[in-house]
């Protein structure tokens, strides 16, 4: 087993079908449907279709750019208050892979972009060893755009605010698979509350795309 199968199995994506590109990138091909068959409970909410959530008042944007600035702009909950800039989200526009994390922290707040502080110098080692970058097929997002208040984890209210524009965003960038960082973004994604051990290393669904739910690298740092 070579360094990235076993980060691959270790982070529960596995079994996925890998194979480099002309360009030498990992690129997924397809997720193999021979995955252990999910919980008879997760199963039936995995088969619920879920229409993603409207956008605010203001109405749809028709742009990447329009969407942009109408998150800039977003005071629909009390995270706007004490921010210094809101993270959109960074890298590829047209991916093959789509990470969502919970939230920004304090660096990522700083500089507006995602996973730039501690986790982020994790999660790109982490990309390195599956043969994947950033700015190249993959594609870096968060739940909520504003950070929260001393980095706490985001409540479910804060979260339901800002999913319509993550919604809106995986309907333009139409990834192959999306990975769920964390307990949040599994969460928020899914419409569920089952502990992450459940759900990982189990293929879902969100909009008609993969999803594979895994660790936080702010979880891997503190364990």
């Amino acid at each position: 087993m070579n360094q990235a199968e076993s980060c691959w199995r270790e982070l529960g994506l596995w079994p996925l079908w890998v194979e480099p590109s002309p360009v030498t990138q990992t690129v997924v091909q397809t997720v193999v449907q021979t995955v252990a068959p999910a919980p008879a409970d997760i199963a039936a909410q995995d088969r619920t279709p879920r229409d993603a959530p409207p956008l605010p008042s203001e109405g749809a944007p028709n742009s990447w750019e329009a969407l942009q600035h109408q998150v800039r702009q977003c005071q629909g909950c009390a995270l706007h208050q004490q921010r210094q800039q809101t993270v959109f989200g960074s890298g590829d526009t047209h991916p093959v892979w789509l990470f969502v994390g919970e939230g920004p922290g304090a660096e990522e707040d700083r500089q507006g972009l995602p996973f730039v502080g501690e986790s982020g110098q994790l999660l790109d080692q982490m990309l390195r060893a599956l043969g994947l970058q950033r700015a190249h097929q993959v594609y870096i997002a968060n739940v909520v755009k504003c950070r929260p208040p001393h980095n706490r984890t985001p409540i479910p209210e804060e979260c339901q605010h800002c999913l319509p524009y993550l919604a809106q965003q995986i309907r333009w960038l139409q990834p192959q698979l999306i990975v769920a960082l964390g307990r949040v973004a599994a969460h928020t994604l899914l419409a569920t509350d089952q502990p992450l051990s459940r759900l990982r290393g189990i293929t879902h669904e969100y909009q008609g795309i993969p999803l594979r739910v895994t660790w936080h690298p702010a979880y891997l740092l503190r364990n």
